[in-house]
Formats: structure tokens, sequence, C-alpha cells
């Protein structure tokens, strides 16, 4: 009896699990979106940090004493080289031209008192009227005389750069900042503090901190180890994670590895011509690394993890049928993988749909519209 029952359990078992093996071989192939890859060459960039510097900035401050009697500039307007900025009040320099002006008519008075004095000495040597010391005596007279005059045209000089000086004009041209003085104020030649601050803007400099041990690394290589040239030109992330308009370019390198964070600062160069980018500003630079040849961009949806934690990828192989590819990566761009090995030209990844198949699984591939750039 006990036989029988078992007998016709088994036989239950059997005939259910057929019917499932049947079902399963009847289900339909799973739709999948996928996205078939193509080779290219594809340049490996690096995202540094970096600040905005101005390209050139000039402090203005007086090179003579005095009152502040006027501004003649618009805080955080452009100025041009040689616009005027503040005025000194130029009295005291006015009459120091004076003064100069007369020490130079009296010593030139002077000067003609002791050239007739030479001439007649001469005459009177000529003579016999005179001796050689009285003549020498005139002669030094004469060109004592010519020395005090040349100092009093120097003082005139100095006497005219000074009152110069008390128009301060713009050294560079760019934007100014805001007026750290006032009118009525006193200002001191040399002072700690300056009037102002005029920085160019157009083009910018931005700073960014490379690695040393990178530096090394692709110094060492050389460009040919990246498969081609690594190009100079430079991609700018803004605060708000948009893209700068304008690129740029690597201008310069800094000599020197700072002790205490082990980076070098490179320097780039942007156009800035709507001076959207100011001195002080945080930005992103997307810095060349190389350019590597025959690889290939996998959407980064596409791709996971295998338990040892290696990047793996569910590829359509033969007869739709979900094959499982171990991938190479060297890098990321955007939204996809920079992949070298695992994948070749023409291969269907799959980016959708993968929750509901497995290795070995049957697939019907339909291609994902082009995604918009992103950067």
């Amino acid at each position: 009896m006990r036989l029988a029952s078992y007998a016709l359990i088994t036989s239950l078992v059997v005939a259910i699990a057929s019917v499932a093996s049947a079902q399963q071989q009847e289900r339909p192939p799973t739709p999948v979106t996928v996205v078939t890859v193509k080779a290219q060459t594809v340049t490996v960039t690096s995202t540094l940090p970096g600040r905005v510097v101005a390209s050139g900035v000039a402090e203005v401050r007086p090179q003579v004493n005095g009152i502040i009697v006027e501004r003649r500039f618009e805080e955080g307007s452009a100025v041009k080289e040689g616009d005027v900025l503040y005025r000194i009040d130029p009295a005291t320099y006015n009459a120091q031209v004076v003064t100069a002006e007369a020490a130079i008519n009296q010593a030139q008075v002077s000067l003609d008192s002791a050239n007739r004095d030479l001439k007649r000495m001469e005459r009177l040597r000529e003579s016999n009227f005179a001796s050689e010391q009285s003549l020498d005596n005139a002669i030094t007279a004469r060109d004592t005389a010519n020395a005090a005059l040349q100092v009093a045209k120097a003082q005139l000089l100095a006497a005219n750069i000074d009152l110069e000086r008390t128009t301060i004009r713009a050294q560079i041209s760019g934007a100014i900042g805001l007026s750290l003085t006032t009118q009525g104020a006193l200002v001191i030649s040399g002072q700690t503090n300056p009037l102002a601050v005029i920085r160019k803007l157009d083009p910018v400099y931005v700073d960014v901190a490379q690695s040393a041990a990178d530096l090394i690394r692709w110094k060492r290589k050389g460009p040919k180890a990246a498969g081609a040239n690594v190009d100079t030109k430079v991609e700018l992330k803004l605060a708000d994670r948009t893209v700068y308009d304008h690129t740029g370019e690597l201008t310069a390198a800094e000599p020197h590895v700072d002790e205490n964070t082990g980076v070098v600062t490179l320097r780039l160069q942007f156009p800035n011509p709507d001076e959207m980018l100011l001195p002080g500003m945080y930005v992103q630079v997307e810095m060349p690394q190389g350019v590597i040849e025959n690889a290939v961009l996998v959407p980064q949806e596409g791709v996971s993890r295998d338990r040892r934690g290696n990047p793996i990828a569910m590829v359509v192989g033969a007869n739709n049928l979900v094959e499982q590819r171990a991938l190479t990566i060297i890098s990321d761009r955007g939204s996809d993988w920079i992949v070298t090995d695992g994948i070749k030209a023409g291969d269907q990844v799959i980016v959708e749909g993968l929750q509901k198949i497995g290795v070995g699984a049957p697939v019907v591939p339909q291609e994902r519209a082009e995604q918009p750039v992103q950067n």
C-alpha cells in the first residue's frame, strides 16, 4: 500500500516538473534595451580643483604726501591705462616747482658772471697782468657755477615729477575695485594700504593642483604611452556645475612641489570677454592626461560588479542569448566608462531589463534612443 502511494507521488512530481520545464521552454524571449558600442579615440581626463587668478594686478598707491582732493572713477568700473584716478592737493608741489625755477635762474646768473670773469682773466693772462693762479681760480669758479646750474635743473626735474605724481593714474587696464580712501584723507608715499586695486580680467588665469605622483608618471611614460600627444586644451566647470563657454590652455607649471601637500601648481589661461570668471572663484578643470585609441564608451548603467568587485556587463551574444563579460575600465567620462578590454566595437550592451534576465537567457534587443551629451 505504502509502495503504491510513494510511486503515485513520484509520478505526480515528475509530471509537474515536466510541465514547468515545458512552460519555461515555451516562455517568449525577454525584451531588453541595448546600446551598440563603437571603437573610438578617447581623451582621458582628470578633474582638478582650481582658483581663478587675475592675469594682472596693480595696487594704486600714492608716491607723494598730501590730501586727496578728488576721486575721478566709479567703483567697480573698467579703467584704461593712464586714466586719472585721484588728485592730491598740488599747492605745495607747485611752490616747489617755482622755487626750483628761481634756483635755475640764480645759478644761470652766477654762471654767466663766472664766464665773463674767466674771459677777462684770460685776456689779462695773455698780457701778463694776471698770474696763472688767478686764471685757475677763474676756471674753478666757472665750473662751480656750471655744476650749481645742473643741480638746480635736477631739482626742477624732481619738483615737476612730484607735481605730476599728485595726479594718480591707472598703471594697467582692467576693472577697479572699491576705493579704500575718501576725499579729504591724508595719504603718504609708501603707505601700506593701497588706495584701490585694479585687476585685469581678460584673460584670466586658473591655478590648479596636480599630484606630483601623476606628473612624474606622465613625464616618465611620455605622450606616446597614451597613444597620441596630450592636448593642452582644457575645459572648465563653474561652481554651478555648468561648463564654461570657452576652452583654456595650459601655459605654465610651477617648478616646485609643495612640501605639505605634495602637489604641483599648474597655470591655465582662459579668455574672459564677459567677465564671467572673477578672481578667487572656485572652479573645476578637466585636465587631459592622455589619449587612448580603439577604446569604447560603455554606459555606466550597463556595468555592475561581481562578488569580487570586478566590473562586468551583460551582452547580447549569438542567437540573442545573454553573455557575461569581464571589463577593463580605465576611467570615466561623463555618464560612461572608458573600456579597453572585454567589449569590442559592435557589441550590444544591455542597459535596461537586467533584473529580468540571466546568463544564457534568450532576449529581444531593442536599441536605445540617442541620449543627449552630458559633460
